[in-house]
């Protein structure tokens, strides 16, 4: 029976509200008293139903809730014969839990919205070659899968072959589709928007990046910041507290109502409400672009970070060398970069790709007699020529004549960062090469919007060379920066910044700097949510997407402010009620109610405002 009724709770409210309509109507239309007192007896009943038994539920457990101090109120409002107080009271009340859920259930569609993106069927190659529909749940590692144009990819996977392109904004939170081709690796939730691929399964299930999503997002939103755990403490006396308050009021006072009067308007409706709220929204908010926060702990800790660590070769930079700028000392350029990507396409060091990358499609010869120069280059035959490709030390080696226009070239290609790779054909040189990381790029432009979040300290940490870290820095603008760091190095910086009193914020791969991820108040991940990152990190910026870093930081500062915001709202409405009731004449039951929910519904809107917070 009390399942029942619980389960009927918002239909109870719809006729509870109907049937104090329909009094009123009689009472001023036709006058009746006996009539209209009868109807609000019935909607009282029907009200207080529901209320009474969570309040008697509550009581099983020993906790007093705000359910058993609007029962109470009922009860008494009935005692004095005050029926239009007791139907307004509990219609009001039911109403306003009918708010909270439908817009609380609106905070959380972030989640509803992830898991309608989650695939549930999938074509699987079966033993006979051809591919049939199946369940995603019968998919198993190493199944062969098809994926047709407009269809969902249901498995994290490697493209075996065809091409298309993917629509990732369940990933990524970014929408611009993504081109796949063999060997690009694919993501559950995911579509396809044009294209047919075959994929190999690599992860399925819950181990998907996908579901791990999802895991994180729900954990994060069930879990609770301090405030929020202060609050269920406040709350716990809080509630027994104006039970004892009201009765001392009735026996001073030996006035019942205005006793009741107090048990309506000390509920703590708005203040249990408002904190997580704003903390599910903001969690909300950044699962939708892309930044995972990790519970309403790190909001807490990252609003307050006024220093904050990065890695660069990944992080501040893309990661991936490639050449930044090609001097010529030939007039047969093209026919020297044949040689050059000959011998380069036989290694697989990263300069080697890089120089590859530039080239593009060249006419390429035979390389025979290669000989491997440890810390220097290569040095080969091409088509009857001796050609050198290395550093200077491999120049001075091979006897290369380097003059004072070389030399110069040398002095500034280093001065802006670069790594050498110097080509030298039958003793001569032909060609310099400049190879460096290159910088994100807009995170110049997005670490200023970081300064301007209230950052005071950006701090770069490197294990690259000191020479090529403060180039980096001056051209980003930082605070400080930091070269030949080791892990180690870069941790117990990170505990000596600590030691300072700053709130530090780490951000890097999440793979080489596990221990800064870990040891920093907020571990910030650049992951395309990599097993490692989403682990070992507080915050995971999904495809490593560095412009999320400041709407990361501004959608937390918010959300603290949300919170800080709706604890003042529900305080002060409970402030202005009570001292209504005590020095003025204006504040009674249905008012008090009416004004309590308002508060709730307040609380709940400002906090939904964060579900369409973006930096500006």
């Amino acid at each position: 029976m009390q399942r029942y009724i619980l389960s009927r709770k918002n239909h109870i409210t719809l006729i509870s509200g109907i049937l104090i309509a329909i009094a009123f109507i009689i009472k001023w239309t036709m006058g009746n008293i006996m009539i209209f007192n009868w109807i609000l007896i019935i909607a009282s009943i029907f009200g207080v139903a529901p209320i009474a038994i969570q309040a008697y539920q509550a009581l099983r457990v020993k906790v007093v809730s705000i359910d058993v101090l609007v029962t109470m109120a009922v009860i008494g409002a009935f005692l004095i014969q005050n029926y239009e107080e007791s139907a307004i009271v509990t219609f009001l009340f039911l109403f306003g839990a009918y708010l909270e859920q439908r817009t609380l259930n609106q905070t959380r569609s972030a989640i509803k919205e992830l898991t309608e993106m989650a695939p549930e069927s999938a074509l699987k190659q079966m033993k006979n070659g051809e591919f049939e529909e199946v369940e995603v749940d019968e998919v198993d590692e190493g199944d062969i899968l098809l994926v047709k144009t407009g269809a969902k990819v249901p498995v994290d996977g490697t493209v075996l072959s065809g091409e298309g392109h993917i629509n990732e904004a369940s990933i990524t939170g970014e929408a611009v589709s993504v081109g796949k081709e063999r060997d690009s690796k694919v993501f559950a939730g995911t579509i396809l928007e044009n294209g047919t691929i075959q994929i190999v399964a690599d992860r399925v299930g819950e181990d998907t990046t996908f579901g791990k999503i999802i895991e994180l997002v729900e954990e994060a939103q069930d879990s609770k910041s301090e405030a929020e755990r202060f609050i269920d403490r406040f709350s716990k006396y809080y509630t027994p507290a104006v039970l004892v308050l009201s009765f001392v009021v009735w026996l001073i006072s030996q006035n019942i109502e205005l006793a009741i009067t107090i048990l309506v308007l000390g509920c703590p409706g708005a203040l249990v409400i408002g904190v997580p709220v704003s903390n599910v929204a903001g969690i909300g908010n950044g699962a939708r672009h892309g930044v995972l926060l990790k519970g309403s702990e790190v909001i807490h800790d990252f609003s307050r970070t006024d220093t904050m660590v990065f890695d660069k070769t990944g992080t501040l930079t893309v990661g991936n060398p490639s050449v930044s700028e090609t001097k010529y000392y030939t007039d047969k350029a093209d026919e020297v970069l044949g040689y050059l990507a000959s011998i380069e396409r036989e290694s697989d060091h990263p300069l080697a790709k890089a120089v590859l990358q530039e080239i593009g499609e060249t006419t390429f010869s035979p390389v025979e007699n290669t000989e491997v120069v440890k810390g220097g280059g290569i040095v080969a035959s091409v088509n009857g020529h001796r050609v050198a490709v290395g550093n200077v030390a491999l120049m001075e080696k091979e006897n290369i004549e380097l003059n004072e226009e070389v030399k110069a070239d040398v002095v500034r290609f280093e001065r802006d960062g670069n790594s050498l790779v110097l080509t030298a054909v039958d003793g001569k040189l032909k060609v310099m090469m400049g190879v460096r990381d290159q910088i994100r790029i807009g995170v110049k432009k997005d670490l200023q919007k970081l300064k301007s979040l209230g950052v005071k300290n950006l701090v770069m940490l490197s294990g690259d060379n000191q020479g090529t870290v403060d180039i980096v820095s001056r051209e980003l603008g930082l605070t400080e920066a930091h070269g030949n760091m080791l892990p180690e190095d870069k941790a117990e910086y990170i505990k000596k910044l600590k030691e300072e009193g700053q709130v530090v914020a780490f951000v890097g791969d999440g793979v080489n700097d596990s221990p800064s991820l870990a040891l920093a108040d907020i571990g910030i991940a650049m992951g395309s949510g990599t097993d490692v990152a989403i682990e070992t990190s507080d915050v995971v910026l999904m495809n490593s997407d560095f412009s999320r870093l400041p709407h990361a930081v501004g959608l937390t500062k918010s959300t603290a402010r949300n919170m800080l915001q709706n604890i003042i709202i529900a305080i002060g409405v409970v402030l202005v009620l009570l001292a209504g009731v005590f020095f003025s004449d204006w504040v009674n039951m249905s008012i008090g109610m009416l004004v309590h929910e308002a508060s709730i519904l307040a609380v709940i809107l400002n906090g939904m405002r964060l579900l369409g917070y973006s930096i500006r």
